[in-house]
């Protein structure tokens, strides 16, 4: 790239939103000489301002028609858009038509997403399909090496900053950092238009995600990590390093893990995995408990609850080295307690309900889809399997124990007693091995299985599980059902007086 720099001499103003950086940056182009090209409601806001404006249909002698549709879809526009100033048979050509040269084009696109968010109906969401402006957006950028693109109201700022700097001149680099931009806000605009169009029908892939977050680097040091999605909008930074790739990988485990819990919940997590949680009436409750889990994992992880954090409960929290908490809010005593570390990242969340929609991971040479896993089973949901039923307290152990097993690395065993996490095993490649990693950990942690509860993510496909629980103590279980050897698991149950409940549902997780 050059340093070359290219004078603005006209412009062509055509945009949805009017702002006050807007109104700035049309006050330092007119001071700078440029002349002015616009259209309907901006030509209306450029005098507003005092400023003379050039109407498009003054230039090109047609005027707007079709209810608007058409407006600058004219050669006398896009001619002097995509003009090539160093090719001499294009600069013949716009002195032939008299079409004018345009260095710069600043456009705000009709609000498609957003009308298609408000519910609007199909002919309202089909007039926000912006045709014109998009038009402008990729002739502008695609002779970037003559003309300067701002296809957004996020690029007003930059511009405005390069023409109190420079005045009315851009470099190539500045011209090619602004086509960027532009064909990142025209693809994703056509990603938007095609998903409304596609519905449910999934007949190909498009995803846009803006706001490019670097990380410290990606899993490991040497890999490198960007986050690309609107992180602000879900949680305030309120203090400590910056987020990396792991960090967010947890963060979203956990979220998707509390908001399993209507009452006062607190979890800790590693690895994506759950080590301790826990419901009781205050915070500060909540936090021991789920500490109690495995207060060895707890060094280093991801801390979340869903209730306001206190200083009784911070004072506790600041006991062990953790790396993010996350609370829908902080008191300020709080918040001077955890901030002690200047490290520990603090981050209240703004947001609830982040992860609808659909899951997808890139592998292999493409990108696999699925809905979210949004099911979460009640009281209402559970088929009895045995003769023996569950207590009220075990059945509101079982729930509990089956919304962390569903948010667990399969294979996945839960144990869990009075709403506390007793052990989680994990990432097994057998069910019955992950029950012996759950037990072993429970034990070591001093936990007493006896009258706790179990859930797996998948059916038991022998009985061994069911046996090794019932030595543990076990006396309740939950589980999707479907093995064609479920008849095994239940005689046992029945043989050894443990209630077994049903979901009809499987929650792998890998």
């Amino acid at each position: 790239m050059t340093d070359e720099k290219k004078r603005i001499s006209r412009a062509l103003i055509s945009v949805y939103h009017k702002d006050g950086l807007l109104e700035d940056i049309i006050k330092t182009l007119h001071n700078e000489g440029v002349q002015l090209v616009s259209t309907g409601g901006t030509q209306t806001f450029i005098e507003s301002l005092g400023i003379p404006c050039e109407t498009a249909e003054s230039l090109t002698g047609y005027p707007s028609i079709l209810g608007g549709r058409v407006k600058t879809l004219h050669p006398k526009i896009f001619g002097g858009i995509l003009a090539r100033r160093e090719y001499d048979t294009d600069l013949r050509q716009l002195s032939e038509y008299d079409i004018p040269a345009i260095d710069l084009v600043i456009v705000d696109l009709y609000p498609f997403e957003e009308t298609v968010a408000s519910g609007a109906g199909e002919a309202d969401v089909i007039e926000k399909i912006d045709i014109g402006g998009i038009s402008l957006i990729r002739a502008a950028a695609k002779n970037y090496r003559d003309v300067t693109i701002v296809a957004s109201r996020a690029q007003y700022a930059p511009l405005l900053e390069l023409l109190k700097q420079g005045g009315a001149q851009t470099t190539l680099d500045d011209r090619r950092r602004f086509a960027r931009a532009a064909f990142a806000v025209s693809s994703g605009y056509d990603a938007a238009i095609f998903r409304y169009f596609d519905a449910d029908e999934h007949t190909a892939f498009r995803a846009a995600f803006d706001d490019a977050m670097p990380m410290r680097y990606g899993e490991n040091p040497h890999q490198r990590g960007i986050f690309f999605g609107s992180f602000d909008t879900l949680f305030d930074r309120l203090h400590g390093k910056q987020i990396s790739y792991n960090n967010l990988l947890d963060i979203d485990a956990a979220v998707a893990l509390i908001d399993e819990f209507d009452e006062p919940t607190f979890a800790i997590l590693k690895h994506n995995n759950a080590c301790g949680v826990a419901s009781r009436p205050t915070m500060v409750e909540a936090w021991k408990a789920a500490l109690a889990g495995d207060p060895v994992s707890a060094f280093g992880g991801v801390l979340i609850g869903n209730r306001a954090i206190d200083a009784d409960a911070a004072n506790e929290i600041d006991q062990i080295f953790f790396e993010v908490i996350i609370a829908p809010d902080y008191t300020e005593d709080a918040i001077r307690i955890l901030s002690k570390k200047k490290n520990r990242i603090i981050l209240r969340r703004k947001a609830v309900g982040a992860g609808q929609g659909l899951a997808f991971r890139s592998l292999l040479n493409g990108v696999l889809v699925q809905d979210r896993d949004l099911s979460t089973q009640t009281a209402g949901d559970l088929k009895p399997m045995t003769t023996a039923l569950p207590t009220e307290r075990e059945t509101a152990d079982l729930l509990f124990a089956n919304k962390i097993v569903k948010h667990s690395k399969s294979n996945a065993i839960t144990l869990a007693k009075n709403k506390q996490l007793c052990a989680n095993g994990v990432g097994q490649t057998s069910r019955v091995d992950a029950l012996k990693q759950a037990i072993e950990k429970a034990r070591t942690f001093g936990f007493d299985l006896s009258g706790a509860v179990m859930a797996s993510d998948a059916f038991f496909p022998f009985p061994d599980c069911v046996e090794a629980a019932a030595e543990a103590g076990v006396t309740a279980v939950i589980q999707p059902g479907g093995s064609v050897n479920d008849e095994l698991s239940v005689e046992y149950c029945n043989a050894h007086h443990i209630s077994m409940v049903k979901t009809g549902t499987r929650h792998f997780k890998h």
